[in-house]
């Protein structure tokens, strides 16, 4: 039997994130499933949310209209949430993504997650620890979008890759070591070999840890560059184990 695609709905916070993300976003939730709920919230009277404009058109996102009731309160965040908290119990949803860098998304991510429905986060590098360890999984805009400048007062775009760390730059971050020694160490069999696979499962069920906020399309990419393990890939499945250069030391 065919598997089912899964279906994810995708909630904007347009006056916390870029315009020039939502392609990035897009693209990187489209190889988990189809994004079929796109909604995108703001004040669509005020002149700063101009550039989402045609975005919204593009990308096929509905713009849901929040008028400003208080300067101290943000009226968006709480349409989001109940928005959020309805879909989960009346559709049919395999996953969310918010796409935000306000920490106040935290309780209702958590909230889905007690459904054992995945969350992605996609925000700004400036995001609140709190909610990116809330998300299944957690994005860098900043990874996904091309840096664009102005030239001349003209609306011209340059666009560069996004920088991606070197392996001595990985090595360095202690943080990003422990991860990936631990899910190695949890997964390998008694010679200290462990399946790519199992330890891609091992870092999504214990982190939000993903490879885009390095520069790297895919962990194994990043594990062949941060050069911490010996590399076996078998001829016949093609399947890449790697081990602990440490062990057995």
């Amino acid at each position: 039997m065919e598997k089912k695609e899964d279906h994810i709905a995708l909630f904007i916070d347009c006056d916390n994130i870029s315009h020039r993300s939502i392609e990035g976003i897009i693209n990187e939730l489209s190889k988990y499933g189809v994004v079929n709920i796109r909604q995108a919230y703001g004040n669509w009277t005020k002149d700063n949310l101009k550039n989402w404009e045609d975005k919204l058109l593009e990308f096929a996102i509905k713009p849901i209209q929040q008028f400003d009731y208080s300067k101290n309160k943000n009226a968006t965040d709480i349409l989001m949430t109940i928005d959020a908290i309805d879909l989960l119990h009346t559709k049919d949803i395999d996953a969310f993504a918010f796409a935000t860098s306000d920490s106040d998304f935290t309780p209702v991510v958590m909230r889905v997650q007690a459904e054992g429905i995945k969350v992605f986060g996609f925000g700004e590098k400036k995001t609140p620890k709190p909610f990116m360890a809330a998300c299944s999984q957690f994005i860098f805009t900043e990874k996904l979008m091309s840096n664009y400048t102005v030239q001349d007062n003209e609306d011209t775009d340059t666009r560069q890759a996004p920088v991606r760390k070197s392996g001595k730059e990985m090595r360095q971050d202690t943080w990003l070591v422990n991860l990936l020694r631990t899910a190695v160490e949890q997964t390998m069999d008694e010679d200290g070999w462990a399946n790519l696979a199992s330890i891609g499962q091992y870092i999504n069920n214990s982190s939000s840890f993903s490879p885009i906020n390095f520069g790297y399309k895919k962990l194994s990419n990043l594990i062949d560059e941060i050069d911490l393990f010996d590399i076996y890939v078998d001829e016949d499945s093609k399947m890449m184990s790697i081990r602990d250069k440490r062990f057995g030391n």
